[in-house]
């Protein structure tokens, strides 16, 4: 096994490299653990909290070990990161070149043949188009994250990318060309693949033919951000079909059998269109999620006259499938539909939960398993390969078991690396006292009114995190109001505008208050005095009415076993982590995190919320929030 000691040490060579590199004991540990756990081809469970570097702790004994290696990050922001800055800056270190690889979804690729065929499109992409059709002599790697000027979210995407059910395969006149053949054959080639959770649990989940046999091929995979990792193995290993899905098929139907002329085609691609506006009028009018036992009676006339109207389109176009290979595959695309269909709609489908999703302009039918440990187990425990899961937030305390129990694996290595950072001088926790129940309908109101005085604290600024969108807005409309207790402060508020752009104008600022809920509450990384308070308004257990907590909680009664403690409980407790791991990001950042529930002091379990965040001290008293501020500042006016 190589010594990795150098590169850890006083005189590591990622010194003149990496301004401010410092040595970390942990950082040295966990890679001597990482190095060790590839060699042997074993499993590791790794937590390591902010700043002990755990990238480059896994990242330099991948790339030492010889082995070939696949990375999986939580998303793509962060695959891109990985690949474009610090891979190049290890190999430096290194001092040898290792082949490396990116890889995505193919739906982040340009497609050239439907850039090609993309001549009909909607007045508002035209400007988007033009420059897609500019850059598509530009580029080499067809990667969509290249084109700045267009907008991630821009409608022209799906006309210029394909997906798996309309990709034309070795039929395709640009085959030759293809973006995504080429990414596939250089990731096929390399030493170390860069990929993210979706794609490489689609792979798993055998979504996507071709793709398949890339997989078996690696020693060691390295899964980062790892605790996303059950919740997003629950989505992809259950079935899904949804009205916009359908409606695109329709769409794609009409356009490719128009040549046709066919008025009976005509009344069956109408009869289908029809169907699923009868669905989605007959479906509950309330959005969020909803059992399907529970709405099925007043749905199932639809639902069946989805399925007649489905096969009988069906049953047109097979035959004409001949004539194209657009159409052959829309022909397996409306099987495979309804294949899912039947599933979804029957009382004796495979054990899982069935739900429904209303939102505003389209529904969808799911189906979750209850539990995915075993499927993934039997992917994980084959013996010939090296598996490494870390995250700064795997652990309850120093215990691995919920997470290690959702992903089916038994008798593993866990190591905890707390962060380097002074948490017990740098830190405050702040419990304000006498705050109502979080259920209570003047609760987030109470929240600001005692957050808010913070501000006049320090010359920093605030995170305000919600677990609700109806508490987020709750938030927005108390500002609307109550603008005098900004002090001139610029408030960003989650929804006004994209998330990252948000976050540039917020740390540019120095001193604003942000109001986010969900995405803010992880992958944020706002360092230095732009952000010294991140207030928490509730515990954030998740709904027991969302299905994916509904499905677990079913699985563990079976069992015998307690839901509150062996799921919800851990569940929340390491979303808090998540939450309050905004604060400290550098070892020189100090700040309070306010938390606002009562039942942190009132309930018994609240104790284990206060463990999570040792050895950072907690307090109910403002005096002594003043005075932590008060000094901290004052310190860094001196340095």
């Amino acid at each position: 096994m190589t010594d990795l000691s150098k590169f850890f040490g006083d005189n590591s060579p990622l010194k003149s490299l990496l301004p401010g590199f410092q040595p970390r004991a942990g950082q040295a540990w966990m890679a001597e653990a990482v190095a060790e756990t590839i060699a042997n081809l074993d499993k590791l469970v790794v937590e390591a909290g902010t700043g002990t570097g755990k990238t480059f702790a896994y990242l330099l004994p991948a790339l030492m070990s010889g082995r070939k290696t696949i990375i999986s990050t939580g998303t793509k922001a962060l695959q891109d990161q990985l690949y474009h800055r610090d891979l190049p800056l290890i190999g430096k270190a290194v001092g040898r070149p290792v082949s490396t690889a990116l890889l995505k979804g193919r739906a982040n690729y340009l497609c050239l043949e439907r850039l090609d065929r993309a001549t009909d499109v909607p007045d508002a992409v035209v400007d988007d188009l033009n420059a897609v059709r500019e850059w598509r002599h530009r580029t080499t790697a067809g990667d969509r994250a290249e084109l700045n000027e267009v907008a991630e979210d821009s409608r022209v995407w799906p006309f210029v990318t394909s997906t798996v059910d309309n990709c034309l395969g070795q039929k395709c006149p640009e085959h030759s060309k293809c973006h995504v053949v080429k990414a596939r054959r250089a990731a096929q080639e390399a030493d170390l693949v860069v990929v993210n959770h979706h794609l490489l649990l689609a792979d798993l989940a055998m979504k996507e033919e071709g793709f398949v046999e890339f997989l078996p091929g690696a020693e060691a995979i390295i899964l980062d951000e790892a605790h996303q990792i059950p919740d997003l193995a629950v989505q992809f290993f259950g079935v899904g079909l949804g009205s916009r899905e359908l409606e695109r098929l329709v769409d794609e139907v009409r356009v490719q059998t128009a040549p046709f002329q066919q008025p009976e085609l005509q009344r069956r691609i109408d009869s289908l269109q029809t169907a699923i506006r009868v669905l989605r009028a007959e479906a509950p009018r309330k959005e969020g999620r909803h059992q399907l036992e529970e709405v099925l009676a007043d749905i199932r006339a639809p639902l069946e006259g989805l399925r007649l109207a489905l096969g009988e389109l069906n049953t047109a176009v097979v035959e004409f499938s001949d004539a194209s290979i657009e159409l052959e595959k829309l022909h397996e695309q409306l099987c495979g539909a309804a294949e899912r269909l039947a599933l979804l709609a029957s009382e004796d489908s495979w054990d899982g939960l069935r739900w429904l999703e209303i939102n505003p302009r389209s529904l969808r039918i799911n189906l979750t398993p209850l539990d995915v440990s075993s499927t993934l187990n039997s992917l994980i425990d084959n013996g010939h390969q090296a598996w490494i899961f870390t995250s700064a937030t795997l652990a309850v305390g120093e215990d691995f078991s919920h997470f290690t129990s959702r992903m089916g694996l038994s008798e593993v290595r866990g190591l905890t690396f707390p962060s380097p950072y002074a948490l017990k001088d740098n830190g405050l926790i702040f419990l304000p006292p006498d705050l109502p129940q979080p259920s209570d309908f003047g609760h987030t109101d109470a929240v600001l009114e005692s957050v808010v005085p913070l501000l006049d604290m320090t010359t920093g600024g605030m995170f305000c995190l919600f677990t609700s969108h109806r508490a987020l807005n709750s938030a927005k409309r108390w500002f609307k109001t109550n603008k005098r207790f900004l002090g001139g402060r610029k408030l960003f508020a989650q929804g006004s505008a994209p998330r990252d752009d948000l976050l540039r104008r917020f740390r540019e600022a120095g001193n604003a208050v942000l109001l986010g809920t969900g995405s803010f509450w992880e992958g944020v990384d706002v360092r230095g005095q732009a952000l010294t308070v991140v207030a928490i308004d509730k515990l954030p257990f998740a709904s027991p009415a969302d299905p994916l907590m509904m499905a677990r909680l079913e699985f563990i009664r079976r069992q015998g076993g307690n839901g509150f403690t062996e799921h919800q409980l851990p569940q929340a407790v390491l979303a808090m982590k998540q939450g309050a791991g905004r604060l400290l990001r550098d070892q020189n950042d100090y700040g309070v995190i306010v938390l606002c529930d009562p039942r942190i002091t009132s309930k018994g379990y609240g104790r284990m919320f206060l463990k999570s965040f040792e050895p950072m001290p907690s307090t109910s008293s403002v005096d002594d929030v003043a005075r932590f501020l008060q000094a901290h500042e004052r310190k860094g006016a001196v340095a």
